[in-house]
C-alpha cells in the first residue's frame, strides 16, 4: 500500500492531478492566456487534443502550458540522452618507468602520456625505484621535470613531482583549451 502512494507522487502533475485553485496557462504555440482555474484550462486542453502540464510549482501563481504531454517527455529523455553522450569523464592513466630509462622507451612513454592528456584524461607518471636506487631520487626529479617540459603544450602540472615510499610520482591535467 505504501509503495503506490510514492509512486504516485513521482507521477508528473499533468491534467487531473494539478491542485491549485488559480494557474497562469501558456498555450502550446507559446501565446500566454491568462490566469483561470485548472478545470477551464483542462477544458482547453481537451479541445485541442493536448495535456495540460504543470511547468513551475513554485511560480505565483503555478505555471502550466498546454502541450502533448508524451512528447514533451520525449524530448526531455532525448536532450538528456544527448547530454550524457556529450560528457566525458577525465580518467586517471598512469605511466610508469624507472630512472634509468632509454630514450626509446622514454619517448613511448612520453606519446602515450601525450595520448591520454589530448584525449581529456589525466596521467600520473610514475618512477619506481628498487633496492639503493632511491638514493638518486633526484634523478628521477629530473626526467619527471623533463617529461612535464616535453608534455607542457597538451598539459599542466596538477601535483608536482614528489616521493611517496618506492616511487616517485607526478600528475599532468590536460591544459584547457582557450
Amino acid at each position: 500500500m505504501k509503495d503506490k502512494r510514492r509512486v504516485k507522487r513521482d507521477l508528473p502533475k499533468i491534467n487531473e492531478r494539478i491542485r491549485f485553485p488559480n494557474i497562469r496557462v501558456i498555450s502550446g504555440d507559446g501565446e500566454q492566456l491568462g490566469i483561470m482555474t485548472p478545470a477551464e484550462a483542462l477544458a482547453i486542453a481537451e479541445e485541442e487534443d493536448l495535456d495540460l502540464v504543470l511547468v513551475s510549482e513554485t511560480a505565483k501563481p503555478p505555471v502550466c502550458r498546454i502541450m502533448d504531454y508524451g512528447k514533451y517527455k520525449f524530448e526531455q529523455e532525448k536532450r538528456a540522452r544527448e547530454a550524457k553522450k556529450k560528457q566525458h569523464n577525465a580518467d586517471l592513466k598512469e605511466v610508469k618507468m624507472r630512472y634509468k630509462i632509454e630514450e626509446h622507451d622514454y619517448q613511448v612513454r612520453v606519446n602515450s602520456a601525450q595520448r591520454f592528456l589530448k584525449s581529456g584524461d589525466k596521467v600520473k607518471a610514475t618512477i619506481t625505484f628498487r633496492g639503493r636506487e632511491i638514493q638518486h631520487s633526484n634523478l628521477a626529479q629530473k626526467l619527471l621535470d623533463r617529461m612535464a617540459k616535453d608534455l607542457e603544450e597538451v598539459g599542466e602540472i596538477q601535483q608536482r613531482p614528489k616521493r611517496e615510499g618506492r616511487n616517485m610520482m607526478m600528475i599532468l591535467a590536460p591544459k584547457k583549451s582557450t
